[in-house]
């Protein structure tokens, strides 16, 4: 063997085995959020369905609105009501993007940088493990359970999508989802952790606007269709700082460097 063709499968050898430690890596993390996706659903089924206690705390969280003039569920959700477009719209947007998003948003940063990547995804598991705590806690009922004059928009517009009626959940599957998990609002949350993932990863500033544009759109359609009340949101918010806010002072603390031809640590 020539030592030219010596190099050749030498070269070749390597661009496999970097393949292959790729898709190894790869599968660990579908298989890891995989994972918490299982845990997500299970423990949102795990939190008591008893309505009284959840339609009581979701009484006092108006109240509290009240008190700080934050109580903006009703005009907008009326908005959604009156304007069956925007209605559609927003059922649309409810039911779909707050997994499609997310997931297109982490599988991109984990090709851009494997060391943001580690960050986002500790953020997010974070954020969704306090969220799932207040699940099983304290579980509160979302405007349009509580009635009088809020309306559930995606049960108005269930004719034109894949959802039932007495949940975003595809329809038949509205059993099987917990609809007292409004506090705190993950769609909410989440979409604020697509702007800060966009934000720390030095896009464009445009760009950067869109993912702020996307969280505050996503703020806008969960209570405009009676799933969340602006306190979910806000609390939502908070718990994602938290998350980041959290996961960076560690980092920094106990720094992890992740490299392209490694397995991402946890």
């Amino acid at each position: 063997m020539t030592q030219s063709s010596q190099q050749a499968w030498r070269a070749m050898a390597a661009r496999r085995s970097v393949t292959l430690v790729r898709v190894k890596r790869g599968a660990i993390e579908l298989a890891f959020l995989a994972v918490l996706y299982v845990g997500y659903s299970a423990s949102r089924l795990l939190a008591s369905n008893d309505f009284a206690p959840a339609r009581g705390r979701a009484v006092d969280v108006l109240s509290f609105e009240k008190l700080w003039r934050l109580d903006a569920e009703s005009w907008i959700n009326d908005l959604f009501v009156q304007n069956d477009w925007l209605g559609l719209f927003g059922s649309f947007w409810y039911a779909t993007t707050h997994y499609i998003v997310t997931a297109l948003i982490l599988i991109w940063i984990y090709r851009r940088s494997a060391s943001e990547y580690v960050t986002a995804r500790r953020a997010l598991v974070f954020a969704t493990i306090i969220g799932l705590a207040f699940y099983l806690v304290m579980p509160t009922a979302p405007p349009r359970l509580v009635g009088g004059r809020y309306i559930d928009v995606l049960s108005l517009h269930s004719a034109s999508g894949w959802w039932g009626a007495d949940a975003s959940a595809p329809k038949g599957l509205g059993g099987i989802t917990n609809e007292l998990a409004a506090f705190p609002s993950l769609h909410a949350g989440w979409a604020l952790w697509v702007a800060i993932v966009l934000i720390r990863a030095g896009v464009p500033k445009l760009v950067q606007a869109v993912g702020l544009a996307y969280a505050v759109m996503m703020t806008i359609v969960i209570i405009g269709t009676g799933n969340h009340w602006v306190l979910d949101a806000i609390v939502g918010w908070a718990v994602v700082l938290l998350a980041f806010g959290g996961v960076i002072a560690w980092e920094r603390r106990s720094p992890v460097v992740a490299h392209e031809d490694q397995p991402v640590p946890l």
